[in-house]
């Protein structure tokens, strides 16, 4: 049974579990799916902002894009929600009380 994802744009459901097409786009919020900000391979520390090595640079990271190393983020969380932000940065500042 395949589960959900989250938007990276939005937050919203995404089903889970199978291939993403490059011109998919979230059910909520209408924005294109198959962007870097919900895959895997995303980081905003990794050079070109990418852990796979051998993917080319993408300019942008919130539209569609043709990148073949694209793997949805299973289990991300999405943006659109500051609940789960604001939960660990409370528990983070429960640490030094």
């Amino acid at each position: 049974m395949p589960g959900l994802n989250s938007c990276a744009l939005c937050g919203g459901a995404v089903e889970a579990g199978r291939e993403m097409s490059r011109k998919e786009t979230c059910p909520s919020c209408s924005g294109d799916l198959h962007i870097c900000l919900n895959c895997r391979f995303y980081s905003e520390t990794a050079h070109n902002k990418c852990i796979e090595p051998k993917a080319d640079f993408q300019r942008s990271r919130d539209k569609a894009n043709f990148c073949d190393y694209f793997q949805f983020n299973v289990g991300a969380t999405g943006g659109g929600s500051d609940d789960s932000k604001d939960s660990a940065k409370k528990a983070f500042d429960d640490l030094f009380k």
